[in-house]
């Protein structure tokens, strides 16, 4: 009877241990107050993103009462001039959630500063504001004081110096910094602008930061696996035939030439969105739910992403660069006629490729990739095909049997669909492919959060898990980097390949239908 009680302490110890370890942390906002920098105050990503996440965090009464933020830009303007330019970014790109008066009340936060960013003159102004607006009671700091660098990323660098030159990132503030992708220009240089970072903020305090992770219906591609059993048994090599991603945009580069330019898609898209939504897929359940161990698990599935020699990359990772076309029956410009992109420009606007992860549960599974501007429509989803049945018992009212598939819709549907094969009613014996919905919005009655309000919300908690890690970062980019330098040494003949309003070059559809594999980007649109 004792022994049985001395097992019956030891398993409910392991039980409790477990649950810890396997427990959801809960980040709470445990804080008065906080202030956040925004450096690149009036840019387009702070009209359309930041201001007016902000402000739906405040009409949702989530953002903490004693808040401050500052924007940072080199247009002269006054803290009053300020606040009508972000009451028109609101108006414009958040017109469903506009109220006057509780906008008034928000942007009574808000305050300006103007000046170079590489010069010690604004930062002395950064400095003598946070004093003014992060001391309570003439003795502590705001606890969260949060820089988020939304200017490009060739201005990172001395920004973070002269915030580390000023003490302005650890010590008494000790600080927060977001990130915006991309991250360096191939490893070398993230390597670099890591190394540099490092010198200000320790690793805690950066959040380097991938609007896509803050999707819930990527989020919940991890929770789907993991938390449903019917499903983890077989998401595998033997089960699963192959897995498609696509990414695609109707627009075009929307006045970005100069940065699309030194940029190009791959780095745009597939190091960053593309490697994390794979991440997702491919991940192995973590030890528990902490960030480092789910970003353990992540830069494991990127080491073992198959490196690519030239024979591969020639045979399996197909460009393209959209021409003159229509896009919903208007007619749209070339890449090349763009503003600001060169006329004989062979920087790609498309990408398809196929990806290998070498391990135990991926082997040989192949993970095709589609992505690009100026597509028939908007669309992210992810397609997870299984395997026919050894055998078709049925017989010839089988032969149109259509493998099961899972679909995760990312944008513009936020869904999750499970296609199944069933008997059509009759006499007949024939099989027809049907799916099971379920839909974000009916279901919950409401729309998917923006990405930023949660990813905001975690970095002012602490939170890191939605946030990419340096060895994860410099890891995407060995993956990406030698395709970048194929592209790069081996001029294309034939830009532009693809007119816009279509579905890239036809090279890709070939890719899929020379190895036997269902071309989904033509059958479903």
């Amino acid at each position: 009877m004792e022994t049985r009680n001395k097992k019956t302490k030891s398993t409910e110890y392991y039980i409790n241990q477990t649950l810890k370890l396997c427990d959801l942390p809960v980040y709470e906002l445990d804080m008065s107050s906080f202030l956040l920098v925004i450096f690149g105050g009036t840019g387009d990503l702070s009209q359309r993103k930041l201001i007016p996440a902000l402000f739906h965090l405040f009409l949702e009464k989530e953002l903490i009462k004693d808040f401050s933020i500052i924007g940072l830009g080199q247009t002269e303007m006054t803290d009053k001039e300020y606040r009508e330019f972000c009451r028109r970014a609101i108006q414009k790109y958040n017109p469903e959630n506009y109220n006057k008066s509780r906008c008034k009340a928000y942007l009574e936060h808000f305050y300006y500063i103007s000046g170079n960013l590489i010069e010690n003159e604004i930062y002395q102004k950064i400095k003598s504001k946070i004093f003014q607006l992060a001391i309570t009671n003439k003795k502590e700091v705001k606890s969260n004081i949060i820089y988020y660098l939304a200017i490009p990323p060739k201005v990172v660098i001395p920004v973070v110096e002269q915030l580390n030159r000023f003490d302005l990132c650890k010590g008494i503030f000790h600080s927060k910094v977001i990130v915006e992708k991309p991250f360096g220009r191939d490893r070398k240089t993230a390597r670099k602008l890591n190394k540099l970072v490092l010198k200000a903020f320790e690793e805690e305090q950066i959040y380097r930061i991938d609007h896509y992770l803050g999707k819930d219906t990527v989020q919940n591609i991890f929770f789907f696996r993991l938390s449903n059993t019917i499903f983890e048994p077989l998401w595998n090599r033997n089960y699963i035939s192959q897995v498609q991603i696509t990414v695609a945009e109707d627009i075009g580069i929307e006045g970005r030439g100069k940065f699309y330019e030194q940029t190009g898609v791959v780095r745009d898209m597939v190091q960053n969105h593309v490697m994390q939504l794979i991440a997702l897929v491919a991940i192995e359940p973590p030890v528990g739910f902490e960030p480092d161990y789910v970003r353990d698990e992540k830069v494991k599935v990127f080491h073992s992403i198959r490196m690519m020699d030239e024979k591969y990359l020639e045979s399996y990772m197909i460009r393209g660069q959209y021409g003159p076309g229509k896009i919903k029956n208007y007619s749209v410009a070339g890449y090349r006629q763009e503003e600001y992109v060169s006329p004989d420009s062979n920087t790609p606007t498309f990408f398809f490729g196929k990806f290998y992860i070498d391990n135990w549960r991926w082997a040989n599974v192949p993970f095709y990739v589609l992505t690009g501007k100026r597509l028939p429509r908007t669309l992210t989803e992810i397609y997870i095909q299984f395997k026919f049945p050894p055998l078709q018992l049925l017989g010839r009212s089988a032969q149109k049997m259509e493998p099961n598939a899972i679909r995760i819709g990312i944008q513009p549907d936020e869904e999750i669909s499970l296609h199944l094969n069933v008997k059509q009613p009759g006499i007949n014996n024939q099989l027809v492919w049907v799916k099971l919905l379920f839909n974000y919005e009916e279901t919950f009655k409401k729309k998917q959060r923006p990405a930023y309000e949660r990813l905001i919300m975690d970095c002012m908690k602490g939170d890191l898990t939605l946030f990419a890690r340096q060895d994860g970062v410099e890891a995407m980019w060995s993956i990406v980097d030698p395709i970048i330098q194929w592209w790069e040494s081996h001029s294309p003949k034939d830009f532009p390949n693809y007119p816009a309003g279509t579905w890239g070059p036809p090279e890709a559809a070939l890719l899929l239908e020379r190895e036997g594999q269902k071309c989904r980007y033509k059958d479903i649109f």
